[in-house]
C-alpha cells in the first residue's frame, strides 16, 4: 500500500512538473518579441520620410534622406517642401548628436567632434532654402531663424521615438548660430548644446569690436604685411581688374547681382585680411608676399588664394543667396573701418543687399538677434560656446549672465575659425569633454569623478572626422 501510494505521488509530481514546464515554455515563447525591425525600415516608417540613398560605412549605417516639412510652420496647410538630411546610425542605445552647418548638408559620412566624444549617432540637416531643400515657389519671407528651428524640432520629434537616449545639438559658425537659435526657441528638446565659433551680432550698426580685433590680432609685422598687400591691390586696381576681366571671360563669370566687375573686385580685396585670419594661422604670414616688391601676378595670386576672385560673381553668390538674405534680414553683417585703405576704397564693406538678387525683397529685423542674445545671457543651460582667439567672427561672441546653469564660453589660443574642443588648453579641454559626456548621459564613472580623465569614447577615424569648413573665401561665417 505504501508502494502504491508512493507511485501515485510520483506520478502526480511528474505530471505537475511536466505541465508547469510546458506552461512556462509557452509563456516564454509568447513573451518573446518579434524579430527587431531593421533600422532603415523604422526610419522610413516615419510619415514624410523618404530614402535618397544608403551608403555603406564600417561600423555604421549611413542614410541620405528627405523629410517633408511645412513651408510655413505657422500655417502648415499652405504647402510642403522636401528637406534633405543625413543619418549616421551607430546604435539606438547610444546618444544622438543633431548637427547643422547652416548651409548645405554633406552627403558623405561625417562625424562632428561631439559625436566622436560620445560615440553616438548623428543627424545632419540641410538648412532650408539651400538647394535642393528649397520650396518652389520660394517665398523668402519663410526663411528665418524660427522657421529653421521649427524644422529641427519636427525632425527631432519624429526621430526621438527611435533614438530615445540623450540628444545634443552642435554646429560650427553659422551652424553654431543655428544650434543656439534652436535652443532658444525649443529649449526642452536637447540635453546640451555645443556651439563652435558662433558669431553674435547683437547690434548690427555697431561693429567697433571688429576694428579692435584687427588692431591687435597676431603680430604687428603680420598685420602690416597683410594690410600692405590689400592696399597695393587697390593701388593697382587698373591692371589687376584687367586680369579679372580676362578671368571672368574665360570662366563665364557675370556680375549682375553685385552690379559690376569693379564692385566685385573691391569686395574680394576688402575680404583679404578678414579671410586670412578666418582660415589661416599666424605662421602662414611668412608666405604672404612683400607688397612693395611683389609683381602684379603675385598680388593677384595671394588675393585669389585667400579671398577668391570667383566669390562675388553671380556664379559664386548663387549657392549662398540664403545666407546673404538672412544676414540682411536677421543675422546682421560686419562693417569694419580699415583706415589703411583711406582714399582707395570706393564702396567700403558692401551690405548683404548687394549680394542678393534685387527681385528678392529684404527688410532688416533688429530685434531678432537682441532676443537671442538676451535669452542666452539669462537662460543658457548646459550650453558650451567655443571660439578661436584669432578668428574675426569671435570678436562679437555670445556672453553668459549670472542666471545661466552649467554653461561655458571657452577660447582656443591661436586658433582660427576651425577652433574646437581639441584645441583648448588642457584644463578646459578636459572640462568641456567631461561636460559633453555628462550631458549625453554616457560619462564613465572615472570622468564623473575627475574631469581630467574624460576622453572621447570613439576611436579617431580620419575619413569620418574630416572637418567640412565652409571654405568659399567670402565674408560669411
Amino acid at each position: 500500500m505504501r508502494k502504491t501510494l508512493g507511485w501515485l505521488l510520483s506520478l502526480v509530481v511528474l505530471i505537475g512538473t511536466t505541465g508547469a514546464a510546458g506552461f512556462t515554455a509557452q509563456a516564454a515563447t509568447a513573451a518573446q518579441p518579434a524579430a527587431a525591425t531593421d533600422i532603415k525600415d523604422q526610419i522610413l516608417g516615419i510619415p514624410g520620410m523618404s530614402l535618397i540613398e544608403e551608403k555603406p560605412y564600417p561600423g555604421y549605417r549611413f542614410f541620405v534622406l528627405n523629410y517633408e516639412q511645412p513651408v510655413d510652420h505657422r500655417q502648415p496647410w499652405k504647402g510642403t517642401f522636401k528637406q534633405r538630411l543625413t543619418l549616421l546610425h551607430k546604435d539606438v542605445s547610444r546618444p544622438t548628436v543633431f548637427f547643422t552647418s547652416g548651409y548645405n548638408v554633406n552627403t558623405n559620412p561625417r562625424r562632428s567632434e561631439p559625436t566622436t566624444i560620445v560615440d553616438g549617432n548623428q543627424v545632419s540637416l540641410e538648412y532650408r532654402f539651400f538647394t535642393p531643400s528649397r520650396p518652389d515657389p520660394a517665398n523668402w519671407a519663410n526663411l528665418d531663424i524660427w522657421q529653421a528651428a521649427s524644422d529641427q524640432h519636427r525632425i527631432f520629434t519624429a526621430l526621438k521615438k527611435i533614438y530615445t537616449k540623450n540628444w545634443l545639438a552642435t554646429g560650427g559658425s553659422k551652424g553654431g548660430m543655428t544650434a543656439t537659435y534652436y535652443e532658444r526657441f525649443y529649449p526642452r528638446d536637447m540635453d546640451g548644446v555645443v556651439a563652435y565659433v558662433a558669431p553674435n551680432d547683437v547690434v548690427n550698426t555697431e561693429d567697433s569690436a571688429y576694428d579692435r580685433f584687427f588692431a591687435k590680432v597676431g603680430t604687428k609685422e603680420c598685420r602690416d604685411k597683410l594690410n600692405a598687400v590689400q592696399r597695393e591691390a587697390l593701388v593697382r586696381r587698373e591692371p589687376l581688374e584687367a586680369k579679372y576681366a580676362a578671368a571672368a571671360a574665360e570662366n563665364g563669370w557675370t556680375f549682375t547681382t553685385v552690379g559690376n566687375l569693379d564692385k566685385a573686385y573691391e569686395a574680394v580685396v576688402l575680404d583679404y585680411v578678414w579671410a586670412f585670419w578666418q582660415y589661416s594661422l599666424l605662421a602662414d604670414c611668412a608666405a604672404i608676399p612683400t607688397a612693395a616688391t611683389a609683381s602684379d601676378q603675385e598680388i593677384w595670386d595671394t588675393v585669389d588664394a585667400i579671398s577668391g576672385f570667383s566669390a562675388y560673381a553671380d556664379q559664386g553668390l548663387e549657392t549662398y543667396t540664403p545666407y546673404y538674405y538672412q544676414a540682411g534680414t536677421q543675422l546682421g553683417s560686419p562693417d569694419i573701418q580699415q583706415p589703411h585703405l583711406a582714399g582707395l576704397s570706393r564702396y567700403g564693406y558692401q551690405p548683404p543687399r548687394n549680394f542678393v538678387p534685387r527681385d528678392i525683397p529684404m527688410t532688416f529685423q533688429p530685434a531678432a538677434m537682441r532676443d537671442v542674445d538676451n535669452w542666452v545671457r539669462k537662460n543658457a543651460h548646459q550650453m558650451l560656446f567655443v571660439y578661436g582667439q584669432n578668428d574675426p567672427w569671435g570678436a562679437e561672441p555670445f556672453h553668459l549672465g549670472y542666471g545661466v546653469r552649467d554653461s561655458y564660453v571657452m577660447i582656443a589660443p591661436g586658433a582660427n575659425h576651425g577652433a574646437n574642443v581639441a584645441k583648448l588648453l588642457d584644463g578646459e579641454k578636459a572640462l568641456a569633454t567631461a561636460k559633453i559626456l555628462q550631458w549625453a548621459g554616457v560619462a564613465p564613472a572615472a570622468a564623473l569623478a575627475d574631469a581630467g580623465r574624460a576622453a572621447p569614447l570613439a576611436a579617431p577615424d580620419a575619413q569620418l572626422d574630416q572637418v567640412d569648413l565652409e571654405r568659399e573665401p567670402q565674408l560669411r561665417p
